[in-house]
């Protein structure tokens, strides 16, 4: 099932490391199938608050987006951007193809009421 990284980056001035890790980023995650989905992009807060960026890796599954978070090529260049923008970085994995939120609904309304 496809996996995704998703990162909430905070603005950080221009610095030559964080050019360098964005030269070098794709290079690490092509070889487990990643590819960008959202990189450099604006977006348009709809609710709540959302300073800084989105960046989104997309992977075929769990496996292959841990294997790059945890690879020495990704491990290597973190540090790059780690040191000059602060942020979030999650992953997630995606729901199956014809997935039916209503079946959430459903186990929501047959679980016992909290307290």
């Amino acid at each position: 099932m496809t996996a995704y990284v998703i990162a909430h980056l905070q603005e950080a001035a221009p610095h030559p490391e964080i050019a360098e890790y964005i030269e070098r980023i794709s290079g690490t995650f092509e070889p487990y199938g990643g590819r960008f989905l959202v990189h450099a992009t604006q977006h348009e807060v709809k609710e709540g608050s959302w300073p800084g960026h989105v960046v989104m890796i997309g992977f075929p599954g769990t496996a292959e987006a841990r294997a790059w978070w945890d690879s020495p090529a990704y491990r290597e260049i973190a540090p790059l951007r780690s040191r000059h923008i602060e942020g979030d970085i999650i992953l997630v994995e995606g729901v199956p193809e014809g997935y039916d939120p209503t079946f959430t609904a459903k186990a929501m309304r047959e679980a016992p009421p909290a307290g």
